[in-house]
């Protein structure tokens, strides 16, 4: 036995219609929809290509320790060993080697020896003074 089927009327959108929302055909539910990681890609990404062997990578790390007197030493160690402990180096080479490596490097460093470079002036005013009082004291006593 079939049942009578009752042709569903299309939402008209005469404004003088008197039918009312509630009472138009319910519509179909919409298909959910799919997940994003489940959507291939429309295009295909190209292959890339190996260049062959890749490079070993060495790793060193380099030390640079500076004092308040101006001394500065370098050491440099790969992995757990050291390659180079204690090797002294002059001020200006540490300063060079910075501004070539790189600027934000430099800065810093440059800071530090202006620094540095101001307190031995200071200390060697001082000196000089005090160097003066000595020979002016000296020479009062010939």
């Amino acid at each position: 036995m079939t049942a009578p089927t009752i042709a569903a009327q299309a939402p008209t959108t005469d404004p003088d219609s008197s039918m009312d929302a509630v009472t138009q055909a319910p519509t179909a539910p919409e298909a959910p929809a799919a997940p994003a990681a489940l959507v291939a890609p429309e295009t295909k990404e190209p292959v890339k290509k190996s260049a062959g062997k890749k490079s070993k990578t060495l790793e060193l790390t380099l030390t640079v320790t500076g004092t308040a007197d101006g001394e500065w030493h370098a050491e440099i160690k790969q992995g757990s060993s050291y390659l180079v402990r204690n090797l002294e180096v002059a001020a200006a080479a540490v300063s060079r080697a910075a501004k070539e490596l790189h600027e934000e490097l430099f800065a810093p460093i440059e800071a530090l020896m202006a620094e540095a470079r101001s307190q031995h002036a200071a200390r060697v005013a001082a000196l000089e003074a005090e160097l003066e009082a000595a020979r002016k004291a000296l020479a009062d006593l010939d």
